[in-house]
């Protein structure tokens, strides 16, 4: 640690007073596999104008979205977004501001945090969103959390077709408070009802349903409710695509407890890899749970409106072993981002897009599905992404369709589908597209 002024006395007693012997007892941790013994093999320093070039160089080896078309989903969407959006959180007050430790100074901050919420809320159909997460696998992290520590109980229900890779985050994120997760398996793409009514029981503390699932269908909410509120204990969180909520009623009609989901599809490109954000919505008797701030707006002495922290239980402003959460330097900019969106669209634009981005994925999966090798996944309900299994390992195809200009689908197999592609569809694809995506689909199918 040469940047830190610390002596070896020093370090030495600080070890003891927590009760190590060693730095390397801190990393007990840590799997051996991962942990780097040797120096580190860097490259000589390089100048600015050669690490431009060089990080220019290495990017170009990518293909974006922007040259192909591109059928990728799995949580992260190719959706339009207005040049308006990046104009915006591009201004030096949004896209340099760090967290504004004395928030009230920082006005416009806090009003796009108020305006955020509000339609989040109205979105969801719930009373209260906080200003946003991680992403949408630590805000399903955070809901079980909130449960967990709400009413004591101590087994948690989980949809087995919940995203995979928000399965690996929830069991990390939560396993301290060494809770009991049961995944309730499938039937026809849709949650079995039956197996999820024979794990209820009184210790349950909460049922995560993601609906659209990972396989794009829409969950029936009406009827998963009354199975899990017959535990009055028991709190039902949704996960969910906001963009879907244009067409199909909120979790909120559905007395949902808690809704929470990715944002990406609000206004933010793909950043795959990169920067995402997550949504926290509650309904009333779980405000004060919620993790992370709520800004509420108020009258000051002169009559101005004036937004304010209303509600907030971070850690640096408690002590940190009493705190609901870990939320920090969170992607308030991607949240800027949504909010900004949303006002562009309003309701007649994102509804429009919701309407466009299904109305094109079910046409493209009755074309697809007329091609006689390729068969339903599942036959039920779906909002824009579908499961087909294909002749031919997907990955192949994948390979394939890219040297035609193609980003094909997710491969399904290392998620436990062989054999299976799911591709989504947004509003950015056109009929012209959509034909020749099936073209190819169909030229694959006759060399089988």
């Amino acid at each position: 640690m040469p940047f830190i002024s610390n002596t070896d006395e020093q370090r030495k007693r600080m070890l003891e007073e927590i009760g190590v012997r060693s730095f390397e007892d801190l990393l007990k941790g840590i799997p051996e596999d991962l942990i780097i013994r040797h120096p580190l093999k860097l490259d000589k320093p390089l100048s600015e104008f050669e690490i431009t070039k060089k990080i220019q160089d290495l990017s170009s080896l990518n293909i974006n979205t922007s040259e192909v078309v591109s059928f990728l989903g799995a949580s992260i969407y190719d959706h339009f977004i207005p040049a308006a959006v990046n104009y915006v959180i591009g201004r030096p007050e949004f896209y340099s501001a760090y967290t504004p430790y004395q928030a009230e100074v920082s006005q416009g901050t806090l009003q796009f945090i108020y305006e955020y919420q509000t339609m989040i809320c109205e979105l969801t159909g719930m009373d209260a969103s906080n200003a946003s997460m991680y992403d949408g696998a630590t805000a399903c992290a955070e809901s079980l959390l909130l449960a967990l520590r709400h009413n004591k109980n101590n087994k948690v229900l989980i949809s087995d077709l919940i995203h995979p890779q928000y399965k690996q985050v929830i069991e990390t994120y939560i396993e301290p408070l060494e809770p009991k997760i049961v995944y309730i398996p499938q039937n026809n793409g849709r949650i079995d009802l039956k197996k999820l009514k024979d794990e209820m029981s009184d210790d349950v503390s909460a049922v995560l349903i993601s609906s659209p699932n990972f396989l794009g269908v829409i969950e029936d909410l009406e009827s998963i409710e009354p199975i899990i509120h017959e535990n009055k204990k028991a709190l039902f969180i949704v996960s969910t695509d906001p963009i879907s909520l244009m067409l199909f009623n909120p979790p909120g009609k559905y007395n949902a407890d808690i809704v929470v989901g990715e944002g990406q599809v609000l206004g933010n490109k793909q950043n795959l890899g990169g920067p995402l954000f997550g949504f926290f919505a509650v309904n009333q008797k779980l405000i004060r749970k919620m993790p992370g701030r709520i800004v509420g707006a108020t009258i000051d002495t002169n009559g101005q409106r004036g937004y304010v922290l209303t509600l907030q239980a971070r850690e640096q402003h408690i002590r940190r072993d009493k705190a609901t959460s870990n939320i920090c330097t969170n992607e308030s900019l991607c949240a800027l981002a949504a909010t900004v969106y949303m006002v562009l669209m309003g309701k007649q634009g994102l509804r429009e897009v919701a309407e466009q981005s299904t109305i094109k994925a079910h046409y493209l999966h009755d074309k697809i599905c007329e091609i006689p090798e390729f068969e339903l996944a599942n036959t039920a309900p779906f909002f824009k992404e579908f499961a087909v299994k294909t002749p031919i390992p997907p990955i192949e195809i994948i390979s394939q369709l890219k040297e035609k200009g193609f980003f094909a689908g997710v491969d399904l197999t290392p998620f436990g589908f062989e054999n299976q592609l799911l591709i989504a569809v947004t509003e950015k694809r056109t009929k012209e597209e959509l034909d020749a995506f099936v073209d190819e689909l169909g030229k694959i199918a006759r060399e089988v």
